[in-house]
Parts: C-alpha cells; structure tokens; sequence
C-alpha cells in the first residue's frame, strides 16, 4: 500500500506565499517522476511542476507559473515542495501531489494521486 498525503494549503492573499509539501509512504521501494498538478471548479486537471528523480532533479513547471513556482524534493523524506509565490486569484484550485513510484512488491513502476490541498487566493 502506498499513500500521498499533502499538506499547506490554505487562505491566503494576491502576493502572498505558501508552501506545499506532499509525503509518500507505505511499501514503496523507489520514487521516480513527481509532480504537482491542480484542479479549479469547471476546469480540467492541468500540470504544475514536475521534477524527476536521481541526483539533480530536472524540473519542467506550465507557462503559467513559470518564475512563481519552485518544485523541490527531499528524497530521504520522501517528499516534494512546492513553493508558490506572488500568488494570483487564478492560482486558486486544489493541488494535487502525483508520484511514480515502483512498490516494495512490484517491480514495474505505476502512478499514484493524493487527496489533493486547497488553496485559496483572495483578498
């Protein structure tokens, strides 16, 4: 069993910061790709940020976000960041954490969805 499980969300206003972070746990043998993606009322899921695994991390984050955002990842803590900065009222969604991650009792790699963290940009 594995679980994704993010925190940080919440209230904040236009300008504003907060930080997300997104914990992995359960029988899990090795973490690939992560990301962070959102979901606004009447819109589709769209990506945020990626960053992959390994030394480094190459991260990859949508236009709309790009010098806002920071994805980060803890590998010893099995968890990713994000950091949202200078915050606009379209920025307003819930964000989901999503993982590749290969399981303690399965060799191939298969994709995992937390429960998602609202966040909230109003004056």
């Amino acid at each position: 069993q594995v679980q994704l499980v993010e925190s940080g969300g919440g209230l904040v206003q236009p300008g504003g910061s907060l930080r997300l972070s997104c914990t992995a746990s359960g029988s899990i043998f090795s973490i690939y790709t992560m990301g962070w993606y959102r979901q606004a009322p009447g819109k589709q899921r769209e990506l945020v940020a990626v960053i992959s695994g390994g030394t480094g991390g190459s991260t990859n984050y949508a236009d709309s976000v790009k010098g806002r955002f920071t994805i980060s990842r803890d590998n010893a803590k099995n968890t990713v960041y994000l950091q949202l900065n200078s915050l606009k009222p379209e920025d307003t969604a819930v964000y989901y954490c999503n993982a590749d991650i290969v399981r303690t009792t399965n060799a191939q790699r298969n994709n995992y969805w937390g429960q998602g963290t609202q966040v909230t940009v109003s004056s």
